[in-house]
C-alpha cells in the first residue's frame, strides 16, 4: 500500500473479501483507555442494573410486549402511543448523528455494545491464556490436554456471560418477577417454568451474544454495521479523528534508543498501534471505514514515545483541518446547528407532549347497527361503547358524566369504573334525547371521565343523531 500523501488525511477501504485473520489485540493501559474502560462497564452495569429498579411498586423499565404495555419510571405507553417510541428513536438517531460530526465514531469505541461485550470476551482470553504473544502462540500450538482444558473454561465462561446477557434482555420484556420468580421442581432439580417464547427469546440473544463477541468480533463493525458504511459522508474537515501525524513520522524507521536521526520522523516503527487496534487495521495508513476510534493507538503510542523521549501526540485525536490545513478547528460547523436545532425541536416536543399528557384515555365508539332509537317513552336513544383506558401505574375509580345539556340524559351499567394500572374497558352506555327539545339531525355531545380524586380529567366529543338506520 502507498503511503498517504500529507496534504489530507486518506480515506482506506477496507477489502470485504479479504480472508478474516484472528485478531489478538494488545492490551494498553493510557488517559484514553481508563476513560474508555469506565465508560463501557458503566454502560454493562448500566443494563445489567436496571431491571431491578423499582418504581412505584413496579419494574421501573419494563416493555410489556404480550400485553402492549410499556412502563418507563412511571409512565405507561400503549400500544396507540407509538408517536412517542418513534420520537425516541429520532432523537436517538439526531444525537448519535450530531455526535458524528463533532467526534467521529466515539460512540463506537466507548459505548457501543459490540465493543463493550467484544472487549469483555477478549478479556477472558488474556486472564486464561495471557497477553497478545501467549494468545497467538497458543493458537498455533497442536491440539494438548491443557489448550482443550483452556479453550473449555473460555467457552464456558462466554457462555455464562452470554446467559447473563440473553436472560436480562428478556428480562426487559417478560419483567424480572415472570422470569426469575417461576420455578418449579423436577424430582429434587428446580427448572425454570418458562413459556415457550422466553425459552426462544434466551437462546436467540444468548446465541447472538456467542457468536457476536466471541467470533464475529470487528468484522460486525468492519462488514455488517451500517454505521461505518456511511461515516466518511457524515465527516468533514473539523471533525474529530484519530489520525497519524504523516509529516512528523515520516519517514518511519527504527533507532537506537536515545538517538534521533536527522533523516527519520518520529515513527520508530515498532507497530504497537497495529498490535493494540481491536480490528487490526493500521492507522497510520489514514482514516479507515474500521476505525473505532477506541484511541488504543494513541495511548500506545503515546507510551512509546515516553520511553524514547519523543514528545507525544505522533497519533491523536485532531481534525483534518487541524492536521492538514495548520488551521484552527472551526467547533460549530453549519452542520452541528443543523442536528442541534433539529434535536432542540425534538426533545422540546416530547417534553411538551409527555407533560400535556393526561395518562387517562377514553373512546367513544357509535354503535354501527343503528344510530338511533325510539324507546317506550318517546325518547330517542344513541347507544356507544365507551373505552376507558388506564395509563397510570395506579389503580383508580373513573366516573363517567355527560356534559350538561338541555333535553339529554346519560344511562350507564355502571356509576363507578374501576380500573388496575394499565387496564382498559368497554362500557356499553346509552344517551337519550327528549324528540320535542333537541334539534334534529345531528347534535354534538361530550363525554366527561374524571378519576375519583379529581386528579385526572378528560373529555370526548361524539354526536347524537335523531335519525334511525
Amino acid at each position: 500500500m502507498s503511503a498517504p500523501q500529507p496534504n489530507r488525511i486518506p480515506v482506506i477501504e477496507v477489502d470485504l473479501n479479504a480472508t478474516k485473520k484472528r485478531i489478538h489485540p494488545r492490551f494498553v493501559t493510557g488517559f484514553y483507555q481508563n476513560i474508555r474502560v469506565i465508560s463501557m462497564y458503566a454502560f454493562l452495569a448500566l443494563f445489567l442494573i436496571l431491571p431491578w429498579i423499582r418504581y412505584h411498586g413496579r419494574q421501573a423499565i419494563w416493555f410489556d410486549v404480550p400485553s402492549q404495555h410499556y412502563y418507563i419510571f412511571g409512565i405507561t405507553f400503549l400500544t396507540q402511543d407509538f408517536y412517542f417510541i418513534a420520537a425516541f428513536a429520532l432523537i436517538a438517531a439526531f444525537t448519535l448523528f450530531m455526535v458524528t460530526v463533532y467526534a467521529g465514531r466515539v460512540w463506537c469505541g466507548y459505548a457501543c455494545p459490540q465493543t463493550i461485550w467484544t472487549h469483555m470476551f477478549q478479556y477472558v482470553e488474556k486472564l486464561v491464556i495471557g497477553d497478545r504473544n501467549k494468545r497467538i502462540k497458543f493458537d498455533k500450538e497442536p491440539m494438548s490436554a491443557t489448550k482443550a482444558f483452556k479453550r473449555f473454561l473460555i467457552y464456558f465462561i462466554w457462555f455464562v456471560f452470554s446467559m447473563i446477557t440473553a436472560t436480562t434482555f428478556v428480562s426487559y420484556v417478560s419483567g424480572t418477577e415472570a422470569l426469575y420468580g417461576s420455578w418449579q421442581m423436577i424430582g429434587f432439580i428446580p427448572f425454570p417454568d418458562w413459556p415457550t417464547w422466553i425459552w426462544v427469546s434466551i437462546f436467540i440473544f444468548a446465541f447472538s451474544t456467542y457468536v457476536n463477541a466471541g467470533y464475529m468480533r470487528e468484522q460486525m463493525c468492519i462488514q455488517i454495521c451500517p454505521y461505518g458504511r456511511f461515516q466518511s459522508v457524515m465527516f468533514d474537515k473539523d471533525t474529530l479523528v484519530v489520525s497519524y501525524d504523516y509529516e512528523r513520522g515520516e519517514p518511519r524507521g527504527a533507532r537506537k534508543k536515545g538517538t534521533n536521526p536527522e533523516d527519520l520522523g518520529d515513527c520508530i516503527e515498532c507497530l504497537m498501534c497495529v498490535q493494540v487496534c481491536p480490528t487490526g487495521i493500521d492507522i497510520r495508513d489514514g482514516l479507515q471505514v474500521a476505525c473505532i476510534q477506541c484511541a488504543a493507538c494513541v495511548d500506545a503510542c503515546n507510551e512509546i514515545m515516553d520511553k524514547v523521549g519523543y514528545p507525544r501526540g505522533l497519533i491523536r485525536y485532531t481534525t483534518e483541518r487541524q492536521l492538514v490545513e495548520k488551521e484552527n478547528t472551526r467547533v460549530f460547523s453549519p452542520r452541528l446547528f443543523a442536528y442541534l436545532a433539529l434535536l432542540a425541536i425534538l426533545c422540546g416536543g416530547v417534553i411538551y407532549a409527555l407533560t400535556d399528557r393526561v395518562p387517562l384515555e377514553i373512546d367513544i365508539r357509535r354503535d354501527r347497527n343503528q344510530l338511533s332509537s325510539t324507546n317506550a317513552e318517546g325518547m330517542i336513544e344513541n347507544s356507544y361503547v365507551v373505552k376507558l383506558t388506564n395509563k397510570t401505574q395506579d389503580p383508580h375509580t373513573y366516573t363517567i358524566t355527560l356534559a350538561p345539556q338541555e333535553g339529554m340524559s346519560l344511562e350507564l351499567r355502571f356509576n363507578d369504573v374501576p380500573l388496575e394500572p394499565g387496564e382498559s374497558f368497554d362500557m356499553s352506555v346509552s344517551i337519550y334525547g327528549d324528540p320535542d327539545i333537541i334539534e334534529q339531525g345531528q347534535t354534538p355531545v361530550t363525554l366527561n371521565v374524571e378519576s375519583e380524586d379529581g386528579k385526572y380529567k378528560v373529555s370526548k366529543q361524539n354526536v347524537f343523531t335523531t335519525q334511525g338506520q
